[in-house]
């Protein structure tokens, strides 16, 4: 098989739930539960039976409400937290014939700093703001075994400059920054290490309109020039139309609608999907 048509990453089957849940919810029955959620046990499944391939270079959209399960896919995927069952195989990992969910803390670690970046919808989480801005991708680059300071510093000076933060501005710290500032500087050091993945979870909510524009087009413009597989969560189907080429919908933890983007926004089967296509008009 050619390797862009064979996925970069495969998730099968990812659940997450919060609770033991009970023989009420436990059945499978969707009837009786609240949305997502056991009014018995108070058992919340936040994730359920997700499956998904993404391919070398794409981006994929996952669009929802708050509460839809999407940025919990991306705390698993980034093991930010543990899932309650299923599967993901990186292509570049292994031969893509390891599950990384039952890999050892270390090895998960590993996949981290080298197959994946991730850029947080609050920067606090994806950067230490008291460090300088070079300092933070620095960090990364140390995680991942770099230990020429040469090096890192023209690396990380590089990357500063490919999201357009002034040189000038390089050892500032980004609690002096601008939201959109600070979160250029997350997409640099998530870049450092070259990861054939980059997850971007609402990275443009909390942003002015100008500044979340100028932040898409960085994103469009690295895409192409790195050719990176992108998975990007929003709860706005404008920044998915954007950006990415099929989306998938989620609601309540299940997925509702997978498709190419362009398909979905054309002929949405969901009525849910109806809802939010038609919010976009």
């Amino acid at each position: 098989m050619n390797d862009f048509e064979s996925p970069i990453l495969s998730v099968k089957n990812l659940n997450k739930q919060y609770g033991a849940g009970c023989g009420h919810c436990r059945t499978g029955d969707e009837e009786r539960l609240m949305k997502n959620y056991c009014p018995k046990c108070g058992t919340v499944y936040a994730c359920r039976h997700i499956s998904f391939d993404l391919y070398p270079g794409e981006v994929f959209g996952i669009v929802g409400e708050s509460g839809s399960g999407k940025s919990t896919l991306m705390q698993c995927l980034y093991f930010d937290q543990d899932v309650t069952g299923g599967e993901a195989y990186i292509r570049t990992y292994k031969n893509g014939e390891v599950n990384l969910f039952g890999e050892s803390s270390q090895q998960k670690r590993h996949i981290r700093n080298h197959q994946m970046g991730k850029v947080y919808q609050n920067p606090v989480l994806g950067l230490r703001m008291g460090f300088s801005s070079i300092g933070n991708i620095a960090e990364k680059l140390i995680a991942a075994g770099s230990r020429n300071v040469g090096a890192m510093e023209g690396r990380g000076r590089t990357l500063l400059e490919h999201v357009n933060i002034p040189v000038r501005r390089m050892k500032e710290p980004p609690k002096n920054f601008s939201g959109g500032m600070q979160q250029r500087v997350q997409i640099a050091k998530a870049l450092s290490n070259n990861p054939p993945i980059l997850l971007l979870d609402e990275v443009t909510t909390g942003l002015d309109l100008s500044v979340q524009a100028s932040v898409l087009d960085l994103i469009k413009k690295l895409q192409r020039q790195l050719n990176i597989s992108i998975i990007i969560v929003s709860h706005d189907l404008g920044v998915i139309r954007m950006l990415a080429d099929r989306t998938m919908v989620m609601l309540d933890g299940r997925v509702i609608e997978y498709g190419l983007t362009d398909q979905i926004l054309e002929d949405p089967q969901h009525r849910y999907t109806q809802q939010l296509v038609h919010s976009l008009l």
